[in-house]
C-alpha cells in the first residue's frame, strides 16, 4: 500500500507581485512628503489616526512603519506594520519587525505559532485594504495625471 502525502501550499508568485506592486503605487501616496529618516506623517481616517514614519531611507529601499495613534479599541493592542519599498523593482511587501526574522513564503499546518499556510499573502492583501480604506476616505487620493509615470 501506497500513502499519498497531500501537497503543500504553493504561493502563486505573479499574484503575490501584483498585489506588492498595487502595494507600491498605493503607499507611495501617504509617504511623508520629506523623504528622510525620521520623517513622519498622520493620516486621520474616520476617528482613528495613524502615524506613517520613515525608519530608514536609502536609495533603493525604504523602511516604513505604520501604527495607530488614537482610535484603538481600549486593551487592544494593534501592533504596527512595518513596510519594506523598494523603489527599483516598484513593490512594497510587508516585512517582519525584527528584519532578521523573514515571514515565510509558506507555513505547514499545524504550526507552533498557528500562522496561516499563506502568511505573507495575507497580511500583504491586509496592507493592500487599508491602503484602499485610506484612499475611498480621501487621505491618500488617486493621481491620474497620464504624465505622473504612475498610469
Amino acid at each position: 500500500m501506497t500513502v499519498q502525502r497531500k501537497a503543500g501550499y504553493i504561493q502563486s508568485l505573479p499574484k503575490y507581485l501584483t498585489l506588492c506592486e498595487r502595494n507600491y503605487a498605493n503607499v507611495m501616496r501617504i509617504l511623508p512628503s520629506a523623504g528622510t529618516t525620521g520623517a513622519s506623517q498622520l493620516l486621520t481616517i474616520a476617528n482613528e489616526q495613524y502615524e506613517v514614519v520613515i525608519e530608514q531611507a536609502a536609495k533603493y529601499t525604504t523602511d516604513i512603519c505604520i501604527t495607530q495613534v488614537q482610535g484603538a479599541v481600549e486593551g487592544l493592542f494593534t501592533p504596527p506594520m512595518n513596510v519594506r519599498i523598494y523603489h527599483d523593482a516598484k513593490v512594497a511587501e510587508v516585512v517582519h519587525p525584527n528584519y532578521h526574522t523573514r515571514i515565510k513564503p509558506s507555513y505547514g499546518y499545524p504550526n507552533p505559532k498557528m500562522h496561516h499556510k499563506d502568511e505573507k499573502y495575507q497580511v500583504n492583501a491586509f496592507l493592500h485594504d487599508w491602503l484602499s480604506f485610506c484612499m475611498s476616505h480621501g487621505e491618500a487620493v488617486l493621481d491620474w495625471d497620464c504624465n505622473s509615470g504612475l498610469v
